[in-house]
């Protein structure tokens, strides 16, 4: 990465915490030659990774009126949300402090009585079970040695299961290696009726799964890709062209 300014640098028992600004994206790095997020300064809801543009994908099935957010980072999941989806609740659960800190103080993260922001650990807060179910949750659970292993196993995918409504999604960030893990795929469809996923072509390797099998057609989710791709401010059919059931 090049980056003209460190805006900050610090570290707590899980490792280094850096923010990085260039003038016109801001950066949060975990580690030398990572970006756990990155936003635009002048448009901080329009998502610049590909795996959280991939993430979106749940919007084309769901109106989501309560989401769950595992991992916050530096907050762009929750920023696109927040201006995407009206009067929607955010619970975002983040497990280390200063991230958070980092997330409020740097990355414009918007201020809302519908916005609930929780340090805890996501796998022990999908454990004690959600105060309410929600209609999608989205885990994206990284720290500085990569992937949290802790997502690949049957207890979380139940829990997580266990805490989306009847006709909710779930979308979960995997590395492209798991692209052929049957295992987890399984695991997945034991509690999941309609399993899709895709590879952003970036190292990343996105499962979005629901409750309820939809049974939308290609030109129906396209109509509704190039809608909410106005809305989010990049081209979300992109990503569903991309997308097949697993």
């Amino acid at each position: 990465m090049n980056h003209q300014n460190l805006l900050h640098d610090s570290a707590d028992e899980l490792g280094p915490i850096r923010v990085f600004d260039d003038g016109q994206y801001r950066i949060l790095s975990f580690a030398e030659g990572d970006e756990q997020s990155r936003v635009r300064l002048s448009t901080p809801h329009i998502l610049q990774h590909d795996y959280t543009q991939a993430m979106m994908l749940p919007l084309l099935f769901c109106e989501p009126k309560r989401v769950c957010i595992l991992g916050l980072g530096g907050g762009a999941l929750l920023n696109a949300l927040h201006h995407t989806v009206p009067a929607v609740h955010i619970t975002a659960v983040e497990l280390r402090q200063e991230v958070m800190d980092a997330a409020e103080l740097y990355f414009k993260l918007p201020r809302s009585k519908r916005i609930t922001l929780e340090v805890a650990n996501g796998v022990d807060y999908m454990a004690a079970g959600l105060p309410k179910k929600v209609d999608l949750l989205i885990t994206d659970l990284y720290n500085t040695e990569g992937m949290d292993r802790a997502v690949l196993q049957a207890s979380f995918i139940e829990h997580c299961a266990n805490n989306i409504k009847e006709d909710g999604w779930l979308a979960l960030n995997c590395w492209v290696d798991h692209k052929n893990n049957i295992e987890l795929t399984d695991l997945i469809k034991t509690h999941f009726n309609d399993v899709r996923a895709l590879d952003t072509g970036s190292g990343n390797w996105v499962i979005i799964a629901g409750k309820r099998s939809n049974q939308d057609n290609s030109k129906e989710l396209k109509a509704t890709a190039q809608k909410l791709s106005n809305q989010l401010g990049f081209p979300l059919t992109k990503w569903l062209t991309r997308l097949s059931a697993i």
